[in-house]
């Protein structure tokens, strides 16, 4: 009776935890088009909350929220326009953030559920005006804020960089 438990299990084990075609490193094709997709994803403006909050942890990235009236707030279309539309910051963004747009149009539909959403970020932030820019880590919580700033698309990276990494006084 015990071999016969033995024997069960042995091949439980076997049938079930062990695939000789696949190694532990390599992926399912469902795994792989999940990452796949996200990879396209890197260096876009997201909109959708969740999933920047899943690539975060996924890359290990810090979010960048831009709070933005994008068809009607002057210096959101400037911020766009000087820094976020170049490619020099889409690139730096690619490899260093999560992107993500939380927009309060006054002329673009959205749904009533994302209008909501919307709402209670800008109020959980404390956001007071626009454009405001929030860093935020995997697990939403706030690491950094700005704004609109002068200076191009270079001077902004070489800003986003100063706020995550101050310099030590004591240097």
């Amino acid at each position: 009776m015990k071999w016969i438990l033995i024997l069960l299990l042995t091949l439980s084990v076997v049938v079930l935890g062990c695939n000789p075609n696949r190694s532990p490193v390599e992926r399912t094709k469902e795994e792989q088009e999940r990452l796949d997709s996200s990879e396209k994803k890197l260096g876009v403006w997201l909109t959708d909350w969740n999933e920047a909050m899943k690539m975060a942890q996924s890359y290990a990235r810090p979010v960048v929220v831009d709070f933005t009236g994008s068809d009607w707030c002057i210096w959101c279309q400037k911020l766009e326009e000087e820094v976020f539309s170049k490619d020099e910051f889409m690139e730096y963004a690619k490899n260093n953030f999560i992107l993500l747009k939380v927009d309060f149009p006054q002329g673009i539909k959205q749904s009533d559920e994302l209008k909501a959403f919307n709402q209670q970020k800008l109020k959980e932030y404390k956001v007071e005006g626009f454009p405001t820019i929030v860093i935020i880590n995997e697990k939403s919580q706030e690491i950094a804020r700005t704004g609109y700033r002068p200076g191009g698309a270079e001077k902004y990276i070489k800003h986003l960089e100063e706020l995550l990494n101050p310099p030590n006084p004591q240097e």
